[in-house]
Parts: C-alpha cells; structure tokens; sequence
C-alpha cells in the first residue's frame, strides 16, 4: 500500500469501509489516484480492503475510526492531517438500519440510529471543516438513500427519519460552505446489492411475533429479497462518488442504482396518492 503524497495528490477520507459502498468505494478513489483514507469501526474487519491495496499498490491507508466516538474522530482527523495536512474529500457513508414498527423502537434503540447515521456525520464533517477552509476547497459527499424519494417503508421510521435529516443537513450545509470553496453533494443509492440488509438491526419488540404489526413486517421482509436480486452492485455507487468529486460543478445530488432511477421516474408522473399505492403493493405482498 502506497502511502505517501505526491505533488498535487488529492486525500479522500472515507468512512464505513470495511464492507459495501465504503469498501467499493475506498477502492475506486484510491485506484482514480487519490491518497484515500479508508476508515473503520472495527480494524478486524481490514483484510479484505489491505490485500487488495497491497495487491494494486494503491495509495490507500486503513485508519480505526468511529463515527459515534468523539475521541476516536479526534484521533483519525489528527493523524491524517499529521501525514497528508490536507482533506480534499470526506465521503459520509457509515451506518446501519434499525429495522421494526415505530411503536415497536425502544428510545435508546432510536438513539443509537441517529447517533451513528446522524450525528456520527455531524461529528465527522464538523471536525474535517477547519481543513477544508483554511485549504478553500473540498468536497463532502453524505450517503443518504433512495428511500427519501419513496417517502418510506414499513418498519423503516427510525433508519428513513435519519436519511430525511441527513438531506436537509446536507442542503443546508451547502449555502453556508459555499462562500468557503466547499462543496456539499447527496449520493441516494437505491437498493445495493451488499451485507446492508443483513446488517439490520431488529428492534427488539418488533420480534415477538405477538407485536400487533408481525403480519406487516413479515410482509415486508419477504419483499427484500426480490429487491435484493434486481438490486445493483455497490461498485455502481462507487461510481457516482468518483464522479461527484472529479466534477468541477457537481450536482447537489445524485441517483445511483436502476431501481432509484425507475422509482423517480414514476413517482415524477403520479400524484402522491397513486405513487404510495404503487409502492404499498410492491412492499406489502
């Protein structure tokens, strides 16, 4: 693994890349020659990403970092600025789904959804945008999902809340990054075919099939695999990443997978009420 930074060399941070989007796309900026710093929760998670790295002789680091810790962002943020002094792009992609009924989410379980897909965001960005101004550049790339263009799904309030919120973070964020050279762009990716959803995290009472929406989320669960099997690869994601940040005006937001694609054209000719029909048919066989 190359590490060093050459002349006029871009740094990319990106985090959740153990698996997924984070990993396919740690990949392919590193391989578009950018010193990418490939950060993770859990370090023994790597060997998967540094064989590769070492393989290609990619200009790709491996760093621990954790999106829910205020200590552990310190550290990787200090060390990356020690080696490379600067942060050219910070692409947003850790977290998870908290799966169950809202009524069925616990408080503390909704909290530890918005403390790693909201707040880990918050606390990444917020210590990587001192860098990017004094440089008077960069480029932040927040993972939100498709989801936002559906509206929602059953059992999905706490993990679709967190997407909404990171939108509006990321809307926001740009009008007032802007005058400092800073970029904010949105990657909805539509249903990726990678260990996401059986990364899911149940809600502990939505698993008592005496839960009076059992028969709804098991309706719901069996629609996953379908759309598992028409999902697209997590490359496709990566993709759209690359492009984003090599564009010298990106679009504040970008679509990436077919199925997005085919939602937001049917939603764009429907009222609301006939695209939620659509939807409730699709999700709720």
């Amino acid at each position: 693994m190359a590490s060093s930074l050459s002349a006029n060399q871009k740094v990319a941070v990106v985090t959740g890349s153990s698996s997924g989007i984070g990993y396919e796309t740690s990949l392919t900026l590193s391989r578009n020659g950018f010193l990418t710093y490939a950060t993770m929760r859990n370090l023994n998670k790597i060997e998967n990403i540094k064989s590769l790295a070492e393989k290609e002789k990619l200009p790709l680091k491996i760093l621990q970092l954790d999106v829910t810790d205020d200590g552990s962002v310190k550290n990787a943020m200090q060390s990356i600025i020690a080696e490379a002094s600067r942060i050219d792009v910070l692409v947003n992609n850790a977290g998870y789904a908290l799966n169950g009924a809202f009524e069925d989410v616990a408080m503390e379980e909704l909290k530890a959804q918005y403390e790693t897909n909201l707040f880990g965001v918050t606390r990444v960005t917020q210590a990587a945008l001192p860098i990017m101004r004094k440089q008077k550049s960069g480029t932040i790339v927040n993972i939100s999902s498709g989801v936002v263009t559906i509206g929602g799904f059953p059992g999905g309030s706490a993990y679709v809340s967190t997407k909404f919120a990171i939108e509006g973070l990321s809307k926001s964020m740009a009008y007032e990054l802007e005058p400092f050279g800073i970029k904010v762009v949105l990657v909805e990716p539509g249903v990726i075919r990678t260990n996401f959803v059986n990364g899911m995290v149940a809600a502990k009472k939505s698993q008592d099939p005496n839960s009076p929406y059992s028969q709804i989320m098991q309706k719901m669960s069996a629609s996953f695999e379908p759309m598992l099997e028409n999902g697209s690869s997590a490359d496709v994601v990566a993709k759209v990443v690359l492009n984003a940040v090599t564009s010298e005006n990106p679009s504040p937001r970008y679509l990436a997978g077919k199925d997005i694609e085919t939602w937001m054209e049917a939603k764009r000719s429907m009222s609301d009420e006939e695209f939620y029909k659509m939807m409730k048919q699709n999700m709720m066989k």
